[in-house]
Parts: C-alpha cells; sequence; structure tokens
C-alpha cells in the first residue's frame, strides 16, 4: 500500500552562528512522514532532532539560518497542496496559518510550554479562536471536547483549573489537547514522555496512537528512547551530529541494523533479558580508577555487620484537612507505616509511580525532612543511631557519611560557582586541608568519573547532561561517604550517557565498597543496578524482594501492572495498550482481596515466599514466616 508523504524533508541544512563561529547542527537531512504514519526521529542530545523540529515549525532560533534544502508539506486538507516551509518567512502570515493549525507540536517538558497565569481552558481556547476564528463560547465548547478526547478524568473542572494544579500526565495531557484542538495533519511530539512515570508514558503513548487514528493525522515522533520506538513507530530515522545515519521500517532497524552507531545505541538499552554480570555497552565508555584517599573507602574497621539502614515504621504526612471542590480531604499519606532494611554493600532499589514515596523516603533518610513517626536507623558498622533524632554535631557527622546524587544535573549545581568550588565545598565545609591537599583531591575526584581536571575552571552550563551528572558523583563522593542516595540519577538523560553514567555507578560499588538506594520509577534500570526492590504505592510498601525475583514473578497485581507498562526495546515484547488500566492499579481500594488496602487499613507485609515480602493484609497471620522479617511490623 502507497502512503502520500504529508512531509518531505530534502537535503535540510540547518547553522548557527555564535560566538565561536559557524556550527552545523542539521547537515544535508533528508527524510519523509507518509499520511497516517508514524516516524520516529532518533539520536542523543545534540544531534539535530530538535533543530529539525524547529525548522519544521518556523521556530528557530534567531542565531540559525537554513543555509540549504527543503521542507514540503502536503496538506491532505487542501488537495494536497505543496508548501515549502523553509522558503516561508517565519513570522509571516502563511506561517503563522500553518504553524498550530496545520502542524502541531507537543514539548519535552509540559510545565515549561503551559502558562502558569492562564487556566487550562483558556490557553486551549486561545489557539481554537485565532485558527478556526471561533467565538470564546465556541472555544470553551470544543476545548471540553477535546479534554474529553485526551481522556481527562473532569473536562469541566479542567477548564478552570491552572498548570500548578494538575499532575505531570494530567500536565502533558493538556498540552496535547492544545496541539491538536485544530485537528492537525501533521502532530510533531518532541520528547513527550522522558519525564513521566512508567504507567503515565504507557498511557501517553497509548492516547496519542488512538488520536492518530481518530484524527487521521501523520507523528513525528522525537526521542531517544528505543522502548517508544518499538512500540508507536511505522518506520525510524536515526541522526547523529546533524547527519542521517540510517533510516527504514522499524522492523528491519531493530531486527537488522546496519550502520554501526545504531547498533551502538541499540547495546547501550538496558533490557530485562540480560544475563547475570551481563553490562551494558555505552558508546564512550569510562574507566574510573581510584587511588590515595578514595582507594580507601571500603576498608574502614566496623564492630557491626548488621544493616546499614533501617526503616522501622515511619510515618511522613503532608497537610492538614483542606477542600477538594465540596469535599474535605485528610492530609495526605507520604509515608505510611513503611518498614524495610538496606544491607551494607548492596544497590537496593525503590520504585514506583509519582507520589509513591519514593523521594520523600530518600529525603527523610538525608533528614532533608522530618518524619511524624517511626525510626530510620542508620549504621556505618559503630552502632545504630535514629536519623530522626539527630541533632548539631551528631547531625553535622551523619551528613558526612551518607551523600545524594539528584535527577536533574543541571538544576542541582550552582551555575555561578566554577566546577573546582562546586566538589571542592564538601571538602571545605567537613575536612581541615591545606588548599594543595583539597586540589589534589578535587583532581582526583574529576579523573575518577573519567572528567578532564583541566575543566575544573568551567562553569555546570559549558557541559553536557551526562558531564554534569559525573560532577554531581564526583561532589558526592567527596567526603568518602558509606550510603549514596540516588534519586532517579539518569532519568534525564539519553540512553547512551545513561549506560555510562550507570555503569560508572557500578563500577565506583565495587571499587569503593559503597552502598546504594536507586530510586527510579524505570524498572528495566533498576533490574540492572539493584539486587534487590521496594515497590511503593500510595506511601505504602506493597513488595520486596531480590529484583530478578520480583521483575521475573511478581506477586502484587500493583508490581504486575508496573511491569505490563515498561515500554521495551524489542518488536517481540510491545505493549498490550488494551490491558492498560494505570488508573485502577494505583488506587489501593480496588486491588483484589487479599491485597486491597482501604483507607485505615494498615498496610501489612507478610511473607508469602522466602525473602519475598508483599502487602498483603487479608492473609496477614494466616501464612507463617518461612524466614524472619528484618524490621518489626
Amino acid at each position: 500500500m502507497a502512503f502520500v508523504d504529508v512531509l518531505t524533508i530534502e537535503g535540510l541544512t540547518v547553522d548557527f552562528r555564535g560566538d565561536e563561529g559557524l556550527v552545523r547542527a542539521v547537515d544535508g537531512v533528508s527524510l519523509s512522514v507518509p499520511a497516517g504514519r508514524t516516524v520516529a526521529l532518533v539520536g542523543e542530545s545534540g544531534s539535530g532532532k530538535t533543530v529539525i523540529s524547529q525548522a519544521i515549525m518556523g521556530l528557530l532560533p534567531k542565531k540559525a539560518k537554513i543555509t540549504s534544502g527543503r521542507i514540503l508539506f502536503n496538506d491532505p486538507d487542501e488537495g494536497g497542496r505543496q508548501t515549502d516551509i523553509a522558503a516561508l518567512e517565519p513570522s509571516g502570515r502563511k506561517m503563522r496559518a500553518i504553524r498550530g493549525n496545520r502542524i502541531a507540536i507537543v514539548f519535552q517538558e509540559p510545565m515549561t510550554s503551559l502558562s502558569p497565569l492562564h487556566t487550562v481552558g483558556d490557553q486551549i481556547g486561545e489557539a481554537a479562536q485565532l485558527h478556526r476564528g471561533c467565538s470564546r463560547a465556541e472555544a470553551r465548547e470544543i476545548t471540553r471536547e477535546m479534554l474529553r478526547l485526551v481522556q481527562f478524568p473532569d473536562p469541566d473542572r479542567a477548564l478552570a483549573s491552572y498548570p500548578f494544579q494538575l499532575s505531570g500526565g494530567l500536565r502533558q495531557r493538556a498540552v496535547i489537547a492544545m496541539a491538536l484542538v485544530c485537528r492537525p495533519a501533521l502532530l510533531i511530539a518532541d520528547e513527550p514522555t522522558t519525564a513521566l512515570d512508567v504507567t503515565i508514558q504507557a498511557e501517553i503513548l497509548k492516547l496519542i496512537r488512538d488520536l492518530q487514528r481518530e484524527l487521521a493525522m501523520s507523528v513525528l515522533m522525537i526521542t531517544h528512547d528505543f522502548g517508544v520506538v518499538a512500540n508507536v513507530a511505522h518506520d525510524v530515522v536515526v541522526v547523529y551530529h546533524g547527519r542521517v545515519m540510517e533510516s527504514g521500517p522499524v522492523d528491519e532497524i531493530f531486527r537488522a541494523p546496519q550502520h554501526d552507531y545504531l547498533k551502538a545505541l541499540l547495546r547501550a538499552v538496558p533490557r530485562f533479558e540480560m544475563a547475570p554480570g551481563e553490562r551494558l555497552v555505552p558508546i564512550r565508555p569510562i574507566a574510573p580508577a581510584s587511588s590515595g584517599f578514595l582507594a580507601k573507602t571500603g576498608t574502614r574497621e566496623r564492630t557491626s555487620d548488621g544493616p546499614i539502614v533501617t526503616f522501622e515504621r515511619v510515618f511522613k504526612s503532608y497537610g492538614a484537612k483542606r477542600k477538594r471542590g465540596s469535599r474535605l480531604v485528610g492530609p495526605i499519606r507520604a509515608m505510611d507505616d513503611i518498614n524495610f532494611t538496606v544491607r551494607r554493600g548492596e544497590c537496593l532499589g525503590i520504585v514506583g509511580e509519582s507520589g509513591s514515596g519514593k523521594t520523600t523516603s530518600a529525603l527523610a533518610l538525608m533528614r532533608a525532612i522530618d518524619i511524624d513517626s517511626g525510626r530510620i536507623l542508620f549504621d556505618d558498622g559503630h552502632g545504630a543511631v535514629d536519623v530522626a533524632h539527630l541533632r548539631g554535631s551528631d547531625l553535622f557527622a551523619y551528613r558526612r557519611k551518607a551523600q545524594m546524587i539528584f535527577q536533574d544535573p543541571f538544576s542541582s549545581l550552582n551555575p555561578r560557582m566554577t566546577v573546582n568550588e562546586i566538589i571542592s565545598e564538601p571538602l571545605t565545609i567537613h575536612e581541615k586541608l591545606s588548599p594543595e591537599e583539597r586540589s589534589e583531591r578535587v583532581r582526583e575526584l574529576m579523573r575518577l568519573v573519567g572528567l578532564d581536571p583541566r575543566f575544573l575552571r568551567r562553569y555546570p552550563h559549558s557541559f553536557s547532561g551526562g558531564q554534569r551528572q559525573r560532577i554531581g558523583i564526583a561532589r558526592a563522593l567527596a567526603l568518602k561517604p558509606d550510603l549514596i542516595v540516588c534519586d532517579e540519577p539518569v532519568s534525564a538523560l539519553d540512553v547512551s550517557v545513561q549506560a555510562q553514567i550507570l555503569n560508572l555507578l557500578k563500577d565506583l560499588q565495587s571499587e569503593l565498597g559503597l552502598t546504594y538506594i536507586f530510586v527510579s520509577h524505570n524498572l528495566a534500570v533498576i533490574d540492572y543496578m539493584a539486587d534487590r526492590v521496594v515497590v511503593m504505592c500510595r506511601g505504602r510498601v506493597v513488595e520486596i524482594g531480590a529484583t530478578r525475583e520480583v521483575v521475573g514473578d511478581p506477586i502484587h497485581p500493583y508490581t504486575k501492572a508496573l511491569l505490563t507498562a515498561v515500554p521495551e526495546a524489542s518488536l517481540d515484547h510491545p505493549l498490550d495498550f488494551a490491558a492498560l488500566s494505570a488508573g485502577r492499579t494505583s488506587d489501593p481500594a480496588s486491588w483484589p482481596e487479599p491485597f486491597r488496602l482501604g483507607p485505615d487499613t494498615p498496610p501489612t507485609l507478610v511473607e508469602m515466599r522466602p525473602g519475598r515480602f508483599v502487602c498483603a493484609p487479608g492473609i496477614a497471620g494466616q501464612i507463617p514466616a518461612t524466614g524472619q522479617l528484618e524490621v518489626a511490623g
């Protein structure tokens, strides 16, 4: 069957003129998007994907210029009349008639693409008023229908809501509704699911696919996630440094990749079926080589071999009773009777959706927030201390032993400090060192994470995302901690850089004797990194066990739902979109017996198999323990 091309790009070249001279961001790219089909544009950060989308939308920065090539748009509503977008004035009337009307775009971060000062209804309706000539009342009715189409739970309420009142998934739905309100012929989706939880990501992918069929539109999906590509794309275009490396049907790309770059990208993707001991193969590997003061991290004398961290019946809630519409709602339980341990030298994964309590647990351990009740015990080998009650010099000493690597490497680094100042700050605060000793330690840390010490005078903005994350890792290692909490450390990174960072963390753990708590919503990453995993939902622990056992044979319905929603980079394991019901699986009251949890039901952990603990209050006390739960409760 032949498909008419809605978009055809021929030899597109885009140059940026800056302080360092001319930079070619896109170099002779040619591709096409057939009617009713999805084409995935795949590549690392800096490959030119987003610049191509900006050129199509006429939204290139002032420093950028299309120096050659054509962008041909064939509008099905006008009998396929061809328009060369590259030849149009970006702010001209003809381009404005196309942009947002016939070609629409969904951006990566919904919060930055929505105005915080206007309601969702007004922002979506504005597009209908501008392009379809609707009155305000007509635009409001069209907006209500579009919100219903993108499956908002309460479209009428959403019309008067502001973006900050919506979850990440609902904000992305609002952005999709805004893009589709004029029923475009082509939708450009620029990393639309990168920052979303795995279940929300699956919902958004299903939504885009369903809307594509209903509106008979074409989709250009820009992504670095091969799991997304495998589940939504018909054709794939792989770009690197502004050039097309390989293109073709999705089946050929996955089953018979030809270009070495594409093969390297596929080898860097975490997979569930990886053999024990098998490593990801990053395109640019890092080989840490510890020496000097760092090499002695794992050799400290200790008098205790028990767990390094123990959570005992930990509670944390936010907010007093508040109104939601006309109903009174009680405080939100961020951690509800949390019990688990972290063994010395292991990597414990914590997985769950947004709002599950993952990050709250990490922040409570770091004493960034206070808990309401319970105990968080930390034992560096010299006796356990209750972190929640540390004060003064004891708290100061604890902060040396537990460090954190944050999710966003850019916002966690001070833009006004050089890399040297960032890494040396912990040493300045906690260590009594001469300037020479401090300088040597900083240089050693840079070498450890694979960065050239000559970069120490640079500022964070001059580094890539992966390099910034390595700077954050170096800072976390500066005080030779016993425990490092990794809070989504690779969720914002390209697949190749993600493999680089994951391997680096594994090597550092082995060489320095570190203990990790690895917080993530990506179960494939957890499967690669963690020895054991804690699954959380709505502030409760629902399953604990060895990672391979939990991933290979989940017991709790919520764990099963999480695994079902993971888009694998394989054509042999497609997402079951028909089975997706994330709204119910994350509602404890809708779980089947014996797992169901009411508002006041204690989340009791039951050892259903040796070493496998599942929240099953319906059978608590009926199953004799085959082993001993390491914490009370």
